[in-house]
């Protein structure tokens, strides 16, 4: 999508050819609710000329944009999306033609963001950044399912990781060393995950909580072991994480109001 500042109140940089280029804020807009973003990403929200936004964003965060041009310049697992070196570009030109460009993304933006590069791309255009952090999916996904990533004398250490699907990258098939594992947009990879951990002497019996759109209305919780997990998952439409571990054993409560997802029969 190419952005226009015609029909629209955004600001465009000073000047023209030679002007200084505006300033980029990469934001973290949280795991998906609109309330859970921070205070100071939601107010330079509301400030934005342009905001470039993943997939994921909902159209209640975009709510509180109105005034801004919108870009959507999302990436979903499996689905056609929008080439990194594009994005980059254009926040790039985003920049040299206004004064104010958010680049808003899922969760926080320094973890599975690709951050690295499109800081580099902005850097090398002598663009201004600033970065917001949000709350990132796996810590929304434990307050979500009242499960906590460490316990104390089980649990003090804990890994997020996502599946490489780059040949240049670590081998697939090794896996993190910690107490509890947090696999970003693990549906996929559910069965690959948890044979590799029962190969690597995980018990069968490894609690696992499955997160599927964390924080949003449709949102689904699934407490299995990590022998369900083998199995696969049925029907995860949406962003899926899989925590697995000793420490995510499910405490005792008074009423369970989850919504299940459920497992592929063997």
């Amino acid at each position: 999508m190419s952005v226009s500042d015609s029909a629209t109140g955004a600001t465009p940089a000073a000047g023209g050819s030679g002007s200084k280029p505006g300033r980029v804020w990469l934001i973290g807009a949280g795991p998906g609710a609109a309330d859970l973003i921070t205070v100071r990403g939601a107010r330079l929200l509301a400030q934005a000329d342009v905001v470039l936004h993943d997939a994921l964003v909902t159209p209640e965060m975009l709510a509180l944009c109105p005034q801004a041009i919108l870009v959507d310049v999302g990436k979903r697992c499996g689905q056609r999306s929008t080439a990194q070196a594009f994005i980059n570009q254009q926040l790039v030109d985003c920049a040299m033609r206004h004064a104010r460009v958010v680049r808003l993304k899922g969760g926080d933006p320094m973890l599975f963001g690709r951050a690295d590069e499109e800081l580099r791309a902005l850097e090398e255009a002598g663009i201004t950044v600033e970065i917001v952090p949000g709350i990132t999916t796996a810590l929304a996904a434990a307050a979500a399912s009242g499960q906590p990533l460490t316990r104390r004398g089980i649990a003090r250490s804990v890994a997020f990781f996502t599946s490489s699907t780059d040949p240049n990258e670590p081998d697939a098939t090794t896996m993190p060393m910690a107490d509890t594992l947090v696999q970003y947009m693990g549906g996929r990879e559910a069965v690959q995950t948890a044979r590799r951990l029962q190969a690597l002497g995980r018990p069968d019996d490894t609690p696992v909580v499955v997160v599927e759109n964390c924080s949003r209305a449709d949102e689904k919780i699934l407490r299995i072991r990590l022998s369900d997990l083998a199995q696969g998952l049925v029907a995860t439409g949406g962003p899926v994480l899989v925590m697995i571990g000793a420490a995510l054993a499910e405490r005792r409560r008074g009423s369970d109001a989850d919504t299940h997802m459920t497992t592929q029969a063997p």
